[in-house]
């Protein structure tokens, strides 16, 4: 089968001929339908090696959704065909932030060496991708897995980060997203959809800031010099109670610093590698700021059922794996409208 590898770092991946795993016990063996592109993915060509300490090669793609295609021995609940959603971080199963379904806080992720398919381990950017566990396959229902592939990290992403803010989000209170791309979008329809908080939107790209109005956005910016004026105002002066960053980078990071508000949250998920300056004026009093990274199985399954009820919905532009170097190049230059999905199988 064709595989999408990266084979060296800081050299672009290969399209490779590799053979079909085999399914062994408590394993189980899918039909790729989507494995979404990521700026995940683009950080990972561009790194030097021992910036992580993945072996080489392996597969890309660590958004993924198909039909099952094999059965290891001993899988139970599952049957050849089923569409399912692949949880991305692949913990070890048996401590105790694996047994809380929390296996992107994996106590034992150094020993593994690895994040999950696509992070280290083969990915789904391939005709058939092999998930080490049934417990790492969550049912899709009636949506269809080309689309719902990114739901597993644009949409979990976003959605842990969320959570655990929520309870800052009361009537009259404000969400600021700075960045409406692949994560962004549905951070802004989640948002709508949980809280009844005011949401400003903040991107440089004007297509991406007429999405966001259309998804749920109430207010939206350029970045520019009066932009933190602008949202500081849109609030009564008082800042938002919470702030996703979703680049991550020094001029993003420095928005989000003088947005915020006392005792609000500026949550990163961007991976930019943006710096803030610390010292007891770099925040309002009792601001938070933290990083957080995808989210539970648990919490993926609640974005499912999301997705199913209508209540969000991802933007999807799909290619077939013989155009997934284009749809990486059109992810730099900034040209996919929502999430780029390969689409393996057709």
């Amino acid at each position: 089968m064709l595989a999408y590898q990266l084979t060296g770092w800081q050299q672009p991946p290969q399209l490779r001929e590799v053979p079909v795993p085999e399914p062994g016990p408590g394993q189980v063996l899918l039909k790729v339908a989507g494995a979404g592109a990521c700026h995940s993915d683009l950080h990972l060509m561009e790194w030097p090696e021992g910036t992580m300490a993945f072996d080489l090669p392996f597969t890309l793609g660590h958004e993924n959704a198909g039909w099952v295609a094999a059965l290891g021995a001993g899988v139970e609940g599952l049957a050849e065909g089923d569409a399912v959603a692949v949880y991305g971080p692949w913990g070890c199963g048996r401590c105790r932030a694996c047994r809380l379904s929390r296996e992107d806080y994996c106590e034992r992720q150094a020993e593994i060496g690895a994040f999950g398919g696509g992070l280290g381990l083969d990915g789904g950017m391939a005709e058939y991708l092999l998930v080490p566990h049934s417990r790492l396959l969550i049912p899709l229902g009636d949506l269809d897995p080309r689309d719902a592939a990114p739901l597993t990290d644009a949409g979990l992403t976003p959605y842990h980060a969320i959570k655990r803010s929520l309870h800052l989000l009361h009537p009259g209170s404000t969400a600021v997203v700075i960045g409406v791309g692949g994560l962004g979008h549905m951070a802004v329809q989640m948002l709508a959809a949980l809280s009844p908080a005011r949401i400003v939107a903040v991107d440089a790209a004007p297509d991406k800031l007429a999405v966001a109005g259309e998804i749920g956005a109430d207010a939206t910016f350029e970045p520019g010099e009066e932009t933190a004026t602008a949202i500081r105002e849109l609030t009564g002066g008082r800042g938002a109670e919470l702030v996703l960053d979703v680049v991550g980078a020094d001029a993003t990071l420095e928005l989000a610093r003088s947005v915020v508000g006392f005792e609000g949250h500026l949550t990163v998920i961007g991976l930019a590698g943006g710096k803030i300056d610390y010292d007891w004026t770099a925040l309002p009093w009792a601001a938070q700021l933290t990083a957080t990274y995808w989210g539970t199985a648990v919490e993926l399954m609640d974005v499912l059922a999301l997705a199913s009820a209508g209540k969000i919905h991802v933007r999807v532009q799909r290619f077939g794996l013989d155009r997934v170097e284009e749809a990486y190049a059109r992810l730099r230059a900034g040209e996919v409208d929502g999430r780029a999905v390969i689409c393996p199988n057709g």
